[in-house]
């Protein structure tokens, strides 16, 4: 698994793209031969890869939105998240 820096700027990667699932309600995100049903969470942190802001940013972003929410506990959900995503090249860095 990738490491992820606290500088890197994700976003989505080339010929992905997040889109609404009437199915469900929530998201998906859409790859070549690749479809990822998103939970809350995830669509919370895809929401924010947008090349501009970085992931250390992100994390400030999420533990200001999430009550209770410990910032270490979420450093590493979202690296973790994000680097296993960009193993399927479904986020670049």
């Amino acid at each position: 698994m990738r490491e992820i820096s606290g500088d890197a700027r994700p976003r989505l990667g080339p010929h992905v793209r997040m889109r609404p699932d009437r199915a469900t309600g929530g998201y998906v995100l859409l790859g070549p031969e690749t479809v990822v049903v998103l939970n809350q969470t995830g669509h919370a942190v895809l929401r924010l890869c947008d090349g501009e802001r970085t992931v250390d940013q992100i994390v400030t972003s999420l533990v200001a939105g999430f009550d209770g929410a410990e910032e270490q506990t979420i450093r590493g959900q979202v690296h973790d998240y994000l680097a296993r995503l960009a193993d399927r090249n479904l986020v670049a860095l």
